[in-house]
Formats: structure tokens, sequence, C-alpha cells
């Protein structure tokens, strides 16, 4: 597991306007934390600044107390990064072979290689498509197969830019408890995602981007009930919460951000 600290003045793609400005964030190692705001916001680009993808203008990005700056720099500090669109991540020409990328191009020898591919395939659900082509999947499959090329490189790290995108019910489900898994093993996570109602879930940690700055940093039952602050940011409140604040005229009972949660308020009278 690892943990981040950065302070960033200024995140754009290039020498035009910022995206971001004034970015100080402190995740520690193992936490689990939802990126959100609307289109435009920032999410992806702190991601990718994180990454070493995008210009740096200042500041610093700590993994475990060492300075990175580069995409080479952030592999070495064990980040991975998992992109919107998987086309874009994907190279092999089937699961396995794409799997095996990361780990062949950071030296590792076939013996080393086949457990971490096979095991990474595993984590995503993939073991009976591991022979399967790429072209062949469906976009779930495709965003679950890069998953797993990015485990394979056993990140301490790991960045997910809207991974529930494009996904059935199902897979979202099944890609909640994934990550779960991943946080419950250790892993320190950064998720960037619009799916609000299946952020309780897996995040314990919401941070909120809106108008080029972050609007609220803090623990997902805190946040997440916050009506004002969310549609300032182009978000609304998990559906349990918009339920009982038009049912009971604005009295939200606690700890009910899920449908789990909800179920025995409607049958008993302890909410």
């Amino acid at each position: 597991m690892s943990a981040l600290d950065l302070f960033a003045p200024e995140i754009a793609y290039g020498p035009g306007t910022p995206v971001l400005r004034d970015v100080a964030l402190r995740v520690g190692a193992g936490e689990v934390v939802a990126i959100l705001g609307g289109n435009g916001a920032g999410k992806t680009a702190l991601l990718r600044w994180i990454a070493g993808l995008l210009p740096r203008r200042g500041g610093l990005c700590l993994i475990d107390g060492v300075q990175v700056r580069t995409p080479r720099e952030a592999v070495a500090r064990s980040v991975g990064l998992v992109v919107q669109d998987p086309n874009d991540q994907l190279l092999g020409a089937t699961v396995r072979e794409d799997v095996e990328l990361g780990p062949r191009n950071l030296g590792l020898p076939p013996s080393r290689r086949a457990g971490r591919v096979e095991a990474a395939i595993a984590t995503v659900g993939l073991t009976s498509l591991a022979d399967r082509d790429i072209e062949t999947l469906s976009l779930g499959e495709r965003k679950r197969a890069s998953l797993a090329g990015v485990l394979a490189m056993s990140p301490r790290l790991l960045l997910l830019d809207e991974p529930t995108a494009g996904l059935d019910p199902a897979a979202e489900r099944a890609l909640c408890d994934t990550l779960r898994g991943l946080a419950a093993a250790g892993m320190t996570l950064l998720v960037a995602t619009h799916a609000i109602d299946l952020v309780p879930r897996f995040a314990t940690r919401a941070l909120v981007l809106a108008e080029g700055h972050v609007l609220a940093d803090g623990d997902c039952r805190d946040v997440l009930v916050k009506h004002e602050l969310l549609v300032r940011a182009r978000l609304r409140r998990p559906w349990p919460v918009e339920l009982w604040d038009y049912a009971l005229k604005g009295r939200v009972p606690e700890a009910t951000l899920t449908l789990e949660e909800v179920l025995p308020c409607l049958t008993t009278a302890s909410c």
C-alpha cells in the first residue's frame, strides 16, 4: 500500500488555462477515495497529473515520501492508471497476451509473469475468456481486461477513471466487489466517477471538484448528503438520500446510502 501527498498550484493539459488550482491532498495507505464532479471538473486531469502524464507547473507529488514527476517515476513507485476508454489501453491480441505486457515490460522472468497474469485475470473474473481475442470482447469485458493489465503490475496506488462507465448493473456490482477486495488487500485507490449511487459501495471518502477547485473532502456519509454542495458541483445525492428527503420532508436518516441500508428502514421503525 502507498500513501500519497500532493500540492498542485495548477493542473492543466498544456500551456492554456488550468483545469484545477491549489489542490492539496493527502491519501493514507489503504484508503479508497471517490473523486466526484461534473464533466470538465478536472477528475481525469487530477489522475493524470498524479501519474506524471501532465506537465508540472510547480507543486509536488510524493508517493511514500518520494517525488514523482514522470510516468516512469510513477511506475517505479507502483502507481497504476486505468483509463476510461479501454481501447486506449489494450494492446495485446488476446486477454492473456495483453495482461502479460506490463509484467514483461517490468523485466520479470516468465515464471513470475505467469503467476501475476493468471491472478490478475482471475481477480477481474475473466479466466474463462483469457484466450479470447480482444476485438471480440464486449465493452464491459474490455474494461475488466484493462484493469487486469494494470493489476498484473502489482500497483500499490491504483488510479481509475470512470471504471463503471458503460457497464451493466451486474458488472457494476462485480466491479464494486473487486474494488472492495483490492482495498481489503491493502491497495490505495483513487476512483474518478459520476456513479454517485455506487460510491458508498466501495469508497469511504469523497473528494468533490468544481469551479476549478476542491469544494469538499471528507467522509462519504458527510459529503454525499449535502444537497447544495452537490448541486454546485453538478451532481446529486444518492437516490436513498433523495428518497428520504422527499418522503420525510428533510429528515434524512443516517446511514442510508445504499439499498441494503434502506430496506430495514422500510420494514421497521428504527430509522
